[in-house]
């Protein structure tokens, strides 16, 4: 009966200003493909491996009435309590790309003590955005 209970994760949702734009953008600066636009704009999803990644608006009835509002940073300074990392199997061309398609550059890529090459950027919502090289890389089969 436990196996029942054992998740797969199934999504991260990501609220934005923008869900069209948030959408957009990420399939440009990160290289998703978009799985699904809701005609409504109000949700958004991206192809992610084995995940997706969801875009909802910052405010709406069914979440801010049940949960509370989503608060946004209020400088460049100060980060949301969630970070979106992405692997690539090359960071710099990867960072390269976000940059040049609107992402907020904040730290290049660097080589980390632990073997992984590391670059942040900012999103178009100021949500940061960890692009990282693949510490242990994938088996193909």
């Amino acid at each position: 009966m436990a196996s029942n209970l054992r998740p797969a994760f199934a999504y991260t949702v990501v609220y934005v200003k923008d869900v069209a734009k948030s959408v957009d953008f990420y399939a440009k600066a990160f290289g998703h493909n978009v799985r699904r636009l809701d005609e409504s704009n109000r949700w958004g999803e991206l192809e992610s491996g084995q995940t997706t990644v969801a875009f909802t608006p910052l405010h709406q009835h069914e979440t801010d009435d049940l949960t509370g509002s989503v608060q946004s940073p209020s400088s460049g300074r100060v980060r949301q309590a969630v970070e979106v990392c992405f692997a690539y199997p090359d960071v710099d061309a990867a960072y390269k790309r976000a940059v040049e398609n609107g992402a907020v550059a904040v730290s290049e890529p660097e080589e980390k003590e632990w073997g992984q090459k590391v670059g942040y950027v900012r999103d178009i919502d100021g949500i940061v955005v960890r692009m990282g090289s693949y510490v242990n890389p994938p088996k193909h089969s």
